[in-house]
């Protein structure tokens, strides 16, 4: 269920995403309210679950993880059991940033964050090792052209 936001919420919001280190005083001011109005604010929003951990955001480049490649999966395997193994497996390995249960041909599109192609290899060796898949496609992106956290508030 959606949470209901004022405008000023949406402000808060939309401040806290672009920066979310920046002191209460100046998202206060940016936001039109004072200090402890938005405090509590915040907190409520937290609360609520529309705001979740606070973290900071890397360049995987600058870490020499200059390779993301689209993992397209189809399996056979449908039962608890094995779809349990498989998200098992995947919450262990740092190198997926993303994964996704689709509706279609493909059963799962995971994003994986790695330094080369021989990284992935490694990467894809290790996941056919523990878990049974029926096709995998890796799609190696060229070009990022659009990157955000940052939700339409």
């Amino acid at each position: 269920m959606a949470v209901r936001l004022d405008e000023i919420d949406r402000k808060i919001l939309t401040e806290l995403q672009a920066d979310a280190s920046q002191s209460l005083d100046e998202i206060a001011r940016k936001a039109g309210s004072s200090k402890t109005p938005v405090w509590n604010r915040i907190r409520k929003l937290r609360e609520a679950g529309v705001i979740g951990r606070q973290t900071v955001i890397l360049d995987p480049e600058a870490l020499g993880l200059e390779a993301c490649f689209f993992v397209l999966i189809r399996t056979s395997e449908h039962e608890a059991e094995w779809q349990r193994r498989f998200l098992e497996v995947l919450r262990k390995r740092p190198e997926v940033l993303e994964a996704h249960r689709l509706a279609g041909d493909i059963d799962y599109i995971l994003k994986v964050r790695v330094k080369n192609a021989r990284a992935y290899d490694t990467f894809y060796q290790a996941l056919i090792s523990e878990v049974r898949i029926y096709n995998v496609t890796a799609l190696l992106s060229m070009e990022e052209i659009k990157a955000t956290t940052v939700l339409p508030v």
